[in-house]
């Protein structure tokens, strides 16, 4: 691992804090930060319209023919081309190279969007999951997000299933699950500066055996 060029990439339940973990390290290590800006920047490489990308912000295809064709698992195929699939794959597949690229220029975090998995075969990512427990993370969804108390419940859990039938969805791992990343670390235990204080240690950790642990 090249402890000058590290891509931080965050998953993270809903109400976990886990954007607030990954704003936090990125200002501490002094490296762009990359949320909804990916999507910015995607429409600008690709010339699409910007609008597009948030409306398919990590949601799967709901084209039920092309997932049949498909199988289970069906980004990992590549059977249809490019023009043929479901306009979400392709945004999909643009954002993709978009992540690529800022991961190429150095140091950076990166919010969901599969990053973990699109950036599987660089050897200086660490991939980090944000978790709570869900009490934890309705008091936050209505602390910090305003999501009015009778709905945060539903509003999180929704959200969750909605990234994990994305995650699940374009890669072949499972969202949440600890053995998908390297470091999975709980807000409600350690705090927004905890986790990142952990995570800064694991690089540490990381860097020192090269990265034959991660």
């Amino acid at each position: 691992m090249d402890k000058t060029k590290v891509v931080y990439t965050i998953g993270r339940q809903f109400g976990s804090g886990g954007r607030k973990v990954g704003r936090t390290l990125a200002e501490r290590l002094g490296i762009p930060f990359y949320d909804k800006e990916i999507l910015t920047l995607a429409a600008k490489d690709s010339g699409l319209s910007e609008a597009l990308f948030h409306n398919a912000d990590e949601k799967p295809t709901s084209s039920l023919l092309y997932s049949l064709v498909m199988g289970n698992y069906p980004m990992a195929t590549g059977t249809l081309g490019f023009n043929e699939m479901p306009l979400n794959d392709q945004l999909f597949l643009i954002q993709s190279k978009t992540i690529k690229k800022v991961a190429d220029t150095g140091s950076c975090v990166i919010i969901g969007r599969c990053a973990d998995y699109i950036l599987r075969d660089n050897p200086n990512v660490i991939s980090v999951f944000i978790h709570a427990p869900l009490d934890a993370r309705v008091k936050r969804a209505v602390g910090v997000y305003e999501v009015p108390a009778d709905k945060a419940e539903d509003v999180c859990l929704k959200a969750d299933k909605t990234r994990a039938n994305f995650y699940n969805y374009y890669s072949d791992k499972k969202w949440g699950m600890c053995r998908t990343y390297d470091l999975a670390l709980d807000s409600s235990v350690l705090g927004i500066n905890g986790c990142v204080d952990q995570i800064l240690s694991f690089t540490e950790v990381a860097a020192s055996h090269g990265g034959d642990d991660i």
